[in-house]
């Protein structure tokens, strides 16, 4: 192949990555108001947090074996097990659950202060297990958009008559942006050794004798009780934020690469706050559009700048990697780019 055609097909990946990781960050972005509509407030609990993480990671679950079984998928050898333990521990357990117990006593602009920094957490995972260097340059747009979403959510805090005071979960949010941030890096890493499908399934499956039990052991006394929105939001998260989500996020870091495509979750609260208007009542304003475009133009720019791969990923098998003797998909997609 040319040089000139393996520009064009890394660009073309690279896109394609960027596409998919801006649709799963779609689906995520609905996560913290749907949760915070299934747990309720504290004058007002509806579902339990425990519940909501065991019980939407379960129901997943099981969706992920029956689909397992429908393609037909090859069983992970001991070292994928191992990996797939870190990422449930990461997507599975980690960050529903603290989120979950968090959101009853925060509120959601709130909670965008400490899990806006996500894409920066997930960039340097990203780049320690790829072993990538970007670029000066795109480290300043990811510091940057960082930035700008913190920012916004303090000052659109202030706007409404709120004072920015630290909770303990907080420190349960700061878990979850780090938890999030773990799963996602050895995801994208999975996702160069089999189908990205298939890395959320097998961890929702390796999750399952513990997700059931504590699931069951925490549902409401009195499921009747709790209102149809609650359970709603309770669907979502369990077929969207725990499973669909994952699809087109793991593809399109296995493509894109996991410290580029990572900043498009800087978009995640802006669009966050498009869904919670109608659900939750949060107002939106003016700062919220000039945010968003900034914070556009950072991922536009941190899409442009080179990030260059200094190690090679493990090799592999599966529809997104090459043939034998090539580079494999991840070390592809992470390439610097071409001038």
């Amino acid at each position: 192949m040319s040089a000139a055609s393996a520009n064009t097909e890394q660009a073309r990946r690279v896109t394609a990555g960027m596409a998919l990781g801006l649709l799963g960050v779609v689906i995520f972005a609905a996560t913290l108001p749907m949760t915070r509509l299934a747990t309720g407030t504290p004058e007002a609990p509806l579902l339990d947090g425990l519940f909501i993480a065991m019980g939407r990671a379960a129901v997943a679950g099981g969706l992920s074996a029956v689909w397992l079984l429908a393609v037909g998928a090859r069983r992970p050898d001991p070292s994928q097990w191992r990996q797939l333990a870190v990422v449930a521990l990461g997507v599975v357990f980690g960050f529903p659950l603290f989120t979950s117990l968090a959101l009853r006593h925060v509120e959601s602009i709130h909670a965008s202060v400490i899990v806006g920094v996500l894409p920066l957490a997930t960039a340097v995972v990203g780049a320690l297990l790829h072993r990538q260097r970007p670029s000066s340059a795109f480290w300043a747009c990811a510091v940057l958009g960082s930035c700008l979403v913190v920012m916004y959510a303090f000052v659109r805090n202030g706007q409404t008559g709120g004072v920015f005071r630290l909770h303990l979960a907080d420190a349960a949010l700061l878990l979850a942006m780090l938890a999030a941030s773990v799963g996602y890096g050895w995801g994208a890493r999975l996702a160069a050794q089999m189908p990205p499908e298939q890395v959320i399934c097998w961890a929702l499956v390796l999750s399952l004798p513990v997700t059931a039990p504590l699931a069951w052991a925490s549902r409401p006394a009195q499921a009747t009780s709790i209102p149809i929105s609650a359970w709603i939001g309770f669907g979502y998260t369990a077929l969207f934020s725990m499973w669909l989500g994952f699809f087109a996020w793991y593809r399109g870091l296995a493509l894109g690469g996991t410290v580029r495509v990572s900043q498009v979750q800087l978009l995640q609260p802006f669009l966050g706050m498009l869904i919670a208007a109608p659900l939750l009542g949060e107002r939106i304003d003016l700062l919220s559009g000039i945010a968003v475009l900034a914070v556009l133009a950072m991922v536009v720019l941190s899409r442009r700048a080179r990030v260059a791969a200094v190690g090679v990923a493990e090799p592999a098998a599966h529809p997104l990697a090459p043939p034998s003797g090539s580079p494999p998909a991840v070390a592809r997609a992470q390439a610097p780019e071409q001038p």
